[in-house]
C-alpha cells in the first residue's frame, strides 16, 4: 500500500477496531525460493571477508545515521533492544529507508527521484545488493523500492542485520561515516 497508515488517514479512509473472523481452511505452504530474496548472516560476512563489498556487491544498511555510525546501538522508539556493539557491517553505504518516500504524504517519491538517490550513491542495477537494517523491516522497504519499483535484477535482504551481526563476537563492525 504506497504510502502506508500515513496516507490512509490523511486521505480520510474508513478504519474500524472491529475484529475481521475468518472460516477455518487448510492451507499447504508451496515451496518458496528464500535464496533469491534472502540474504544469510554467513554469506554477507563471507562477501566482506573476501572483498567483494563496494565491487561486485553492494550492501546498504538503511538505518540512520547515528545507528550506522555507532552513535546509538538502537532507535530511540525501541530503547531496550540494543545490540552488543554500535556501528556497521564494513563497507556498507548508509542509505536510510525514510529517503525514498515523500515525509507529507508517506508515498514512494517518483521513480526518476529514487534513481538519483540511489545511483548517486553507487547502487546500479549491475550489482548485487544486500540491503540490511535491525531486524530486517526497514531493509524490506527499501527491497522493494530496488526490486519492484526501480526493477533492480539482484536485490536480498539481510533479514538477520545489524540485530544478528551487531550481536555476534568477533563480527568484522566499522563506526563513523565511512564505509
Amino acid at each position: 500500500m504506497d504510502g502506508g497508515r500515513t496516507a490512509w488517514a490523511k486521505e480520510g479512509r474508513p478504519t474500524t477496531r472491529e475484529k475481521p473472523a475468518f472460516p477455518k481452511t487448510q492451507y499447504r505452504v508451496k515451496r518458496v525460493d528464500w535464496g533469491s530474496r534472502r540474504a544469510y548472516l554467513w554469506e554477507v560476512f563471507n562477501k566482506v571477508v573476501h572483498g567483494e563489498v563496494g565491487r561486485n556487491v553492494l550492501l546498504i544498511d538503511v538505518r540512520s545515521p547515528a545507528e550506522y555510525k555507532g552513535e546509538i546501538t538502537a532507535p530511540p522508539e525501541y530503547a531496550n533492544e540494543q545490540t552488543q556493539v554500535g556501528g556497521h557491517i564494513p563497507g556498507a553505504v548508509n542509505i536510510p529507508w525514510g529517503q525514498a518516500v515523500d515525509p507529507q504524504t508517506g508515498k514512494f517519491k517518483p521513480i526518476d527521484e529514487l534513481k538519483r538517490l540511489y545511483e548517486g550513491a553507487g547502487v546500479t542495477p549491475d550489482k548485487e545488493i544486500i540491503t540490511y537494517c535491525r531486524i530486517g523491516e526497514r531493509a524490506a522497504h527499501t527491497w522493494f523500492v530496488l526490486k519492484h519499483l526501480l526493477k533492480y535484477p539482484a536485490v536480498r535482504v539481510y533479514d538477520g542485520s545489524w540485530a544478528e551481526g551487531g550481536n555476534l563476537v568477533g563480527a568484522p563492525v566499522k563506526k563513523g561515516d565511512q564505509p
